[in-house]
């Protein structure tokens, strides 16, 4: 049962990485910039890396997103936040933020296996966006170890005895 719940939130996650999100609309001639932005809409990166973005029912304005959250994800493997993106990619270059990206072997939820799976052109375009943006916000709350009850809110995926 523990891993079936563990798979359900992994495959939710994984579904809005999924290839068909990241396929490029038809007959558009985008920039880099504007790739990176259609990428990070489609493929979730909001959902968690923007405070208040999926209770707003992706209305948030622009200038709040990608700045990490306080909201905690908790389960096995302990307490995990989502990390202010602007501030991580503006402390790296381009090439520093594909290989990072690319290797990376984050806890959960984050998805870091369908990143794997990017094309490097739609990893450059996410940085180009990403760094269009004005840096802004704070370092998110380091993550916590089994076991220590978060000072924050927080989801908890709870493992049912089997």
């Amino acid at each position: 049962m523990k891993g079936s719940l563990l798979l359900a939130a992994t495959l939710f996650l994984s579904a809005t990485l999924s290839p068909s999100a990241l396929a490029e609309p038809a007959g558009t001639d985008q920039t880099p910039v504007d790739r990176g932005r259609y990428l990070v809409m489609t493929s979730g990166c909001n959902d968690c890396h923007s405070a208040g973005y999926m209770p707003s029912e992706g209305t948030l304005p622009e200038s709040e997103w990608l700045m990490g959250d306080t909201l905690g994800w908790q389960g096995p493997w302990g307490t995990t936040y989502a990390i202010n993106l602007r501030l991580f990619a503006s402390q790296m270059s381009e090439d520093e933020w594909v290989s990072t990206v690319t290797t990376a072997r984050a806890r959960p939820p984050m998805p870091w296996w369908v990143l794997h799976e990017m094309d490097e052109q739609d990893v450059r375009a996410i940085y180009a966006y990403i760094r269009s943006l004005p840096v802004a916000g704070t370092e998110a709350p380091a993550a916590l170890e089994p076991g220590v009850t978060p000072k924050t809110a927080y989801f908890q995926l709870v493992v049912p005895a089997e």
